[in-house]
């Protein structure tokens, strides 16, 4: 059986900032963007039955786990992992992989597995991972 990959797209506005150091010049003082989250799920393609999993059921849980979790957000103070108390700075790699933590926690059927991550703050910017250790 072939092994296919299926991407759902959510979208959110959040807020973030950062600390006050020159690899972050122009970024320190809070803004917003409109991120476009593509996750992408892989798995045996069976044609005769189905597709990879129930796109419902990965809209259902991108809603849940990213856009309820971020939409209206300031990450800084809202998210722990990104907060004060946190240890995480809110890079679109640092989303990327909160994301991948998310899903992955979140649980996906038996046999479809997590792929990839994509976090776009603009159309010129995005940070993808992949799950390595």
């Amino acid at each position: 059986m072939p092994t296919a990959y299926l991407t759902r797209v959510v979208e959110f506005t959040a807020t973030h900032g950062f600390p006050d150091q020159p690899e972050f010049a122009g970024a320190t003082a809070d803004h917003s963007h409109r991120y476009r989250c593509l996750v992408t799920v892989k798995g045996v393609f069976e044609p005769s039955k189905s597709g990879v999993m129930s796109l419902s059921a990965l809209k259902t849980l991108l809603q849940r786990e990213v856009v309820a979790r971020f939409d209206g957000r300031h990450i800084n103070k809202d998210i722990a992992s990104f907060a004060s108390e946190g240890t995480w700075l809110a890079t679109g790699e640092a989303l990327a992989v909160y994301v991948w933590d998310r899903v992955i926690a979140a649980g996906l059927p038996h046999g479809v597995n997590l792929h990839r991550v994509r976090i776009e703050e603009s159309p010129h910017l995005y940070s993808e991972y992949y799950g390595e250790p």
